[in-house]
């Protein structure tokens, strides 16, 4: 039986030029591999990883453990995260990035940067089979998603890869107009595919039914609304609002809501589903709940505003007609026992209210 990567740590490392992550030595369990490292071990902590890349590859379930991951969206809001998360367990990140701003990104977040471009996929396919694993979270038109992760399963097939589909809690919305829905669904749960995203769902079955053949070890993570150091996009709507009309608004009664999830428990939650996942598995990533008017009347009290409901034709006007729909207008509640339950995953940031105020939200900045 193998000792997980991710909890590793290695008697007499003092000895060695450099040292892995002061977290990685202390939470774990304790090797010697004196025999291994006697040799003179030079250079840098890229050597350290390719020594136990060689003698550490399983987890204590007998699986291989991936120890060089490809992210696809790796310069956004939650590739660069899930990319810190798992730079700092010790493995080695490759993110996709388009720019030199990209690159700076992938960089801090202790990655190494690859120009790639997904409206040119042969080149992103050949270097995703050359990895571990792969993370998708990048943002394309649904029908493109589709065939690029056609391609990618296909890509994989047979390999011994992992791979992990980023979809979202979107395709489980309704349209309630501002209405609180007591409908809440689990991973498993039957639902009718929102009318607006629902094809994403189709996306979902495909990379799940790789999982399901053993094709590839493929899983889904369907996060809900994503929040945290300044990055939610649908609060960074509302304070949009409070600099631009002087005031914040929400649909109707403002009772409906999203679940949501912070963007670092998240990002665990990718790790865990890579140590520990089930091909053909989905997952949900949910810690709280709290609805649209709550949220707008944090913001507005930040910012020295006041807040107001809208109707459905003000609020077209403002935020247009699909914003409206898809963010405003919709309520879509869920809950994750699998990702608990087989993953043990167990989020810590759980009062989506602490964002309220980051200087990220500030005026100007939207």
């Amino acid at each position: 039986m193998g000792i997980p990567l991710l909890h590793l740590c290695v008697e007499g490392m003092e000895g060695l030029p450099f040292l892995p992550d002061r977290d990685v030595r202390q939470q774990c369990h304790r090797v010697n591999l004196s025999h291994s490292i006697s040799g003179n071990v030079e250079g840098s902590r890229l050597k350290w990883h390719n020594l136990v890349r060689t003698v550490f590859t399983t987890s204590t379930t007998g699986r291989e453990l991936a120890v060089n991951v490809l992210i696809f969206g790796a310069s956004g809001y939650l590739g660069s995260h899930i990319a810190q998360n798992l730079s700092r367990a010790g493995m080695d990140v490759t993110g996709i990035s388009r720019s030199a701003a990209g690159d700076l990104i992938v960089q801090s977040a202790g990655a190494t940067p690859m120009r790639g471009d997904l409206s040119e996929p042969q080149a992103l396919l050949d270097a995703a089979i050359e990895h571990d694993a792969v993370i998708y979270t990048a943002q394309l038109d649904m029908q493109e998603e589709f065939d690029f992760l056609s391609s990618l399963t296909k890509k994989l097939s047979g390999a011994k890869k992992d791979l992990i589909f980023t979809s979202g809690t979107g395709i489980l919305s309704q349209r309630t107009d501002g209405e609180w829905s007591e409908d809440t669904f689990a991973e498993h749960d039957d639902f009718v595919p929102s009318r607006y995203i629902g094809f994403r769902h189709v996306t979902e079955n495909l990379v799940m039914s790789a999982g399901w053949t053993g094709a590839v070890r493929a899983m889904v993570i369907r996060p809900s609304m994503i929040w945290g150091n300044g990055g939610c996009g649908h609060m960074a709507r509302f304070y949009k609002d409070a600099w631009e009309f002087g005031e914040v608004g929400y649909l109707g009664r403002g009772l409906n809501l999203y679940s949501n999830v912070h963007v670092e428990d998240l990002a665990e939650l990718y790790r865990l589903a890579l140590e520990k996942g089930s091909g053909g598995a989905l997952y949900h990533a949910v810690a709280g709940e709290l609805n649209n008017r709550t949220i707008a009347q944090a913001v507005a009290a930040d910012a020295g505003v006041p807040s107001r409901s809208l109707d459905f034709d003000e609020a077209v006007e403002r935020w247009g007609k699909f914003y409206t729909l898809i963010g405003m207008g919709v309520c879509s509640r869920s809950r994750a026992p699998r990702s608990r339950k087989e993953l043990g995953w167990s989020p810590v940031h759980l009062d989506l209210l602490d964002d309220v105020g980051h200087s990220n939200y500030g005026k100007g900045s939207n």
